[in-house]
């Protein structure tokens, strides 16, 4: 009784703090300068948004490299999150081509428009010469192997001002390329003011350290695809392969020009082949479908369980409807991003879940016809229901394992957000009834002191 009593309380203490998570209004936790929120992540069919699909801009015989195109991947997240958009995902479909979606996105253009931006980026000398933000340049496209010392426009002519020489035209001599930064963060200086500190690898390092050193006062620029983003003066040899970028910045432009400099970069070009825009009106008609189908559902559950099964059958549904607090309460801190398969995979769980009940249900009425007493049928009928609902689970937590990996390597979504909350409402469904629907049980059987098996059990 007391390790019941003890399995009781921890029950409801999971369950309470499940309940403040899923609470429409929840303020989230803060800690520090962290603040984490448990807001409900819809997907792309559910709250509208876009999704668009990029493929390696290369010739169509050309084979084009699968840790590449990982990492493009990678690169073109990174991108769209440091943007600003949130909950973005990208998936590499096939060999040569990248799925792209955006849950919630009103503003296209300036995403479309980042993804495009997949050339290289470079360090550029521009010697005496201040070039604006925005002008159109031609480089050397050197690396690191580039001499920083070499004879270019800009190091031989050594222009006192931009009348003195066609900027537009001129080969500046690249310095590095944006494969030897290491590091880029954003920072603040002693009037806190943003800055963006960089890191170097040990090859840019050397290169770096000679050019700054025999150009301080002169002017950097930091070129993507051919367009100066920024065109900093050096202020002082930079020899430790560490340095920072100071200029007029905004916290929100530090932040743009750090992604830039992060993720300027792919190892392959990428182009956009095809955008989709999905309506919010639609996303919210699905989600507005797919809760009403999940009430009536629900609605039908509890009635058949409580007149077919009685009291074990509505035991089984408060053991279910505390299940689903769990599940979705998993959902919301994790986060995972609901869509419409992703809801059928949580109510294909739930449906695996009121199986198991039923199961041990039945098991009961057995041991009960054959004459054992309350207590003792209920430990045989869990014993001999517990390797069919461990097995089939188990079974169905593996074929999910299967249809997430094919998901992630095929660029299919909708397989990987179906796998994902079907995985996930197993292992909660297991949980649940070792736990919560054996120990309700045992104390509904306590506390109604059972004697009319009829009346209770309908046997």
């Amino acid at each position: 009784m007391r390790h019941r009593v003890l399995v009781l309380v921890i029950i409801l203490v999971v369950l309470a703090a499940a309940i403040w998570v899923v609470l429409p209004n929840n303020p989230g936790i803060t800690v520090g300068e962290n603040h984490r929120s448990f807001d409900t992540v819809l997907g792309l069919d559910l709250q509208g948004g876009m999704q668009v699909l990029l493929e390696a801009d290369v010739p169509a015989d050309q084979e084009v490299n699968a840790q590449s195109m990982q990492d493009a991947r990678t690169i073109l997240e990174n991108r769209s999150n440091g943007l600003g958009v949130s909950e973005v995902v990208f998936q590499v479909a096939g060999n040569r081509r990248i799925v792209g979606e955006f849950p919630g996105l009103t503003d296209t253009e300036q995403v479309v428009a980042a993804l495009k931006q997949t050339g290289q980026l470079e360090f550029v000398d521009f010697g005496d010469t201040f070039v604006n933000v925005g002008t159109v340049v031609k480089t050397s496209l050197g690396g690191s192997q580039v001499n920083p010392t070499a004879e270019s426009p800009a190091a031989t002519e050594t222009p006192t001002s931009e009348a003195t020489i066609d900027i537009q035209n001129t080969v500046w001599n690249t310095i590095i390329t944006g494969s030897d930064l290491k590091a880029v963060v954003v920072t603040t200086n002693n009037l806190n003011q943003p800055i963006i500190s960089f890191e170097l690898s040990p090859e840019g390092q050397k290169v770096f350290a000679e050019f700054t050193t025999n150009n301080v006062g002169k002017f950097i620029g930091i070129v993507l695809d051919k367009t100066v983003i920024s065109s900093p003066s050096i202020d002082e040899p930079i020899t430790e392969g560490k340095g920072a970028i100071s200029g007029n910045f905004t916290i929100d432009s530090a932040n743009a020009l750090a992604v830039q400099l992060r993720y300027g970069s792919l190892p392959v070009a990428l182009k956009v082949i095809e955008t989709r825009i999905v309506g919010p009106t639609l996303g919210a008609d699905s989600l507005q479908k797919s809760l009403l189908a999940g009430i009536v559902g629900l609605i039908i559950v509890i009635l058949f369980m409580t007149v077919y099964y009685r009291l074990p059958g509505a035991v089984s549904v408060l053991a279910i409807l505390n299940y689903a607090v769990l599940t979705f309460a998993l959902y919301k801190i994790i986060p995972v991003t609901l869509t419409l398969p992703g809801i059928a995979g949580l109510l294909l769980s739930t449906g695996g879940a009121l199986d198991a009940n039923i199961l041990i249900i039945e098991r009961l009425k057995e041991e009960l016809r054959s004459g054992r007493n309350i207590q003792t049928a209920l430990e045989l009928a869990w014993k001999r229901a517990w390797p069919s609902i461990r097995d089939s689970n188990l079974a169905t937590i593996i074929t999910s394992i299967i249809l997430f990996w094919f998901g992630s390597s095929f660029g299919a979504s909708a397989v990987k957000g179906f796998a994902l909350t079907l995985a996930l409402g197993v292992a909660v469904s297991l949980i649940n009834i070792t736990f919560v629907t054996r120990t309700l049980l045992s104390f509904a059987f306590d506390i109604f002191k059972i004697e009319n098996k009829a009346k209770w059990f309908g046997i």
